[in-house]
């Protein structure tokens, strides 16, 4: 039976996430968190916030790169530069489950926060620490964006065309891919945790999850000593695979990378000769000749509107599907069904975004209400956790360790 968002606790209920990580990376690992139930409690600058917020693009001055990951959490506004700030850290590492941060590799030692320290007040705490190179290694010292990983991964190398130069994605892909996986980390040293009691520290590099989906490129090299180079739209291991235009204009996807799909390309191209050509008949023939067999299959495609080649397609259980942009995402029932979620009480307004990445039938997932303010829960989460009076609160903000315009008091 089918139940409604937000309707019962997640899988992570009771897990407390205490977020020092700034951006995309890290607060990608609390939003996949935040989405299986955990609490996530965000730690921000109080005057500046996370610099998330001035990225663009923005509308009605919400920047919506982080609105998607920042929704449901909660924020507290620390200077984390003054001592009585990163005393307020320490005590609330001791009370949570899970430290993310994303600082340079040594930061958190030099402030007197590093795994020692905080496991010494907190044994079973689970610190993941997300850097552009790593914690260990002799570039652990070096700052790290997703555009600095997306080259030394090796990705960049390989994405675009022969005759265009090595080419970086417009998103945050190595951020996202990375944040996945120190999710990923996470939860699994809170499995361990659970049979040994004792927590951990997660090291994840922004480069390395990136080149682990690079597929087989550093295999290839030192098997053979050859360097994968940039192949456009096809895969480089199988034909016919590619991004073809319909006589309509619209562009679709064709993916034959098994033996049985291209046999069924081939007869709903009207040609099921193809399958005993000698130039045809097996993949390592097809790759030989695959500029031909790709002139051919974007002349089938070319002959009628889209819709009609994908229902061809789709009959004959041939792999493919239009190149959608964002509209015919909104708009496709599939999408709306199961993987679109609302994001509410936001200037935004009704809009929708990407919900969790995965599914499990026993939860269907939380809501996505409101996004938050700088330090809009610094009261209420230092008076629940630390136990903090008014008073104490009222010294914290007249030091400038939390913002007197963002803290609210019971």
């Amino acid at each position: 039976m089918s139940r409604e968002r937000g309707s019962c606790p997640g899988p992570l209920a009771g897990v407390t996430v205490l977020e020092l990580g700034t951006m995309y990376a890290a607060p990608t690992a609390g939003r996949m968190l935040r989405d299986f139930g955990a609490r996530v409690i965000k730690v921000e600058d109080p005057g500046t916030g996370d610099f998330a917020r001035h990225w663009t693009p923005q509308h009605n001055g919400l920047a919506l790169g982080f609105a998607r990951l920042n929704a449901g959490k909660e924020s507290i506004g620390i200077d984390l530069r003054r001592p009585a700030g990163r005393d307020l850290v320490r005590r609330l590492a001791a009370r949570v489950d899970v430290v993310l941060e994303s600082f340079r590799p040594g930061r958190l030692e030099e402030w007197g926060l590093g795994y020692d320290v905080l496991a010494a007040d907190n044994p079973g705490l689970v610190l993941t620490r997300v850097s552009g190179f790593g914690q260990t290694g002799p570039y652990r010292g070096r700052p790290g964006f997703g555009t600095v990983a997306e080259t030394a991964s090796g990705y960049a190398f390989t994405n675009g065309w022969p005759d265009t130069p090595p080419t970086s994605p417009p998103f945050g892909f190595a951020d996202s891919i990375a944040g996945l996986s120190a999710a990923f980390g996470t939860v699994t040293a809170l499995l361990a945790r659970s049979r040994t009691g004792r927590g951990d520290a997660v090291d994840v590099a922004l480069y390395e999850p990136l080149m682990f989906i690079l597929g087989d490129s550093i295999l290839r090299y030192t098997s053979s000593g050859e360097i994968q180079q940039r192949v456009g739209n096809g895969s480089g291991s199988a034909s016919p695979r590619g991004i073809y235009q319909a006589g309509d204009g619209n562009w679709m996807s064709i993916a034959a990378s098994s033996q049985t799909i291209a046999l069924r390309l081939f007869t709903a191209m009207g040609h099921p000769e193809f399958g005993d050509d000698p130039r045809f008949a097996t993949n390592p023939a097809r790759m030989e000749h695959n500029e031909e067999l790709q002139r051919l299959v974007g002349a089938w495609v070319r002959q009628r509107p889209r819709a009609e080649v994908l229902a061809d397609l789709e009959a004959h259980e041939v792999v493919a599907a239009p190149v959608n942009d964002a509209r015919d995402i909104v708009e496709d029932p599939h999408f709306r069904t199961r993987t679109l979620v609302e994001l509410a009480g936001t200037a935004l307004g009704p809009v929708l975004m990407p919900g969790p990445v995965v599914h499990l039938d026993s939860y269907p997932g939380p809501l996505y209400e409101g996004v938050p303010a700088i330090g809009e829960h610094t009261g209420p989460a230092l008076t629940e956790l630390l136990g903090l009076t008014r008073e104490e609160l009222a010294a914290l903000a007249a030091s400038s360790a939390v913002a007197p315009d963002r803290t609210r008091v019971p």
